[in-house]
């Protein structure tokens, strides 16, 4: 049974280190001026792979966060893996070129699968889809929008692409500490064949326990931000847990 990776999240607005309610980009709480410094944190603290979301880009449909982007890049010594307004072939192919090691792609995935399906293929084990669900709806735009589309019809668009992993947010949960929706997780992870990482409402080291008694079922790995930032969960006693899985 694989080890289950623990992602500290590093969510970006106007350059600063914040965490949304909610998706609400008027329910942010700031965190902290120097994303790079956050990261570097993060790595101190054992961490190998971190989460990078461009707020302002993933409304805004191209990068807005990019200096702090690169920043995070050159100082941390891990996995980057970076989502936010990523919707062209050259805006996918520039943050590899910076070094990125994973891309996430969400509302594109479900207005343009093909360019998902093209990305894959020119990038192997680098394309993440993005699969946001508020009542189990796939929600788009920065999560301002919601679709008619169910999470794993979504998912199941994407069986044969190629694509590394699936990033699975209940937006409902996220940034509000009530507990990461494990059930909904495991039931995308058990309907597709492709690792699933769980993401929105991690409120402690419990949540972690569980995930990792669900790594044999596809889950690949949990994200986390605010439960972190607020201190109500240790990195190091996160990942102790996510590598016994």
């Amino acid at each position: 049974m694989a080890a289950l990776i623990v992602f500290p999240a590093i969510d970006l607005k106007g350059g600063q280190v914040v965490r949304l309610a909610e998706g609400d980009m008027d329910r942010a709480t700031v965190y902290g001026d120097d994303p790079a410094h956050q990261a570097t944190l993060f790595a101190e603290a054992g961490a190998g792979h971190v989460h990078v979301v461009d707020l302002d880009g993933a409304f805004a449909g191209e990068s807005r966060n990019g200096d702090a982007v690169r920043s995070i890049v050159r100082t941390f010594p891990g996995h980057v893996q970076l989502g936010g307004g990523i919707r062209t072939p050259d805006a996918v192919e520039a943050w590899f070129d910076l070094g990125v090691a994973r891309v996430v792609i969400g509302t594109a995935a479900l207005e343009q699968p093909q360019f998902v399906r093209d990305m894959a293929h020119a990038f192997p084990g680098g394309i993440v889809v993005a699969v946001d669900a508020r009542d189990g709806m796939v929600a788009t735009k920065g999560w301002a929008d919601v679709s008619t589309t169910s999470a794993v019809d979504l998912a199941r668009r994407f069986e044969d692409a190629g694509v590394a992993a699936l990033l699975f947010t209940d937006v409902g949960r996220d940034g509000l500490l009530k507990g990461c929706n494990v059930e909904a997780t495991v039931d995308l992870a058990r309907a597709v064949s492709i690792p699933v990482i769980a993401s929105g409402g991690v409120a402690g080291i419990a949540d972690i326990h569980l995930l990792a008694l669900h790594a044999k079922d596809g889950i690949e790995g949990v994200i986390t931000g605010r439960a972190l930032y607020d201190g109500r969960l240790d990195l190091g006693a996160a990942l102790s847990v996510a590598a016994a899985a």
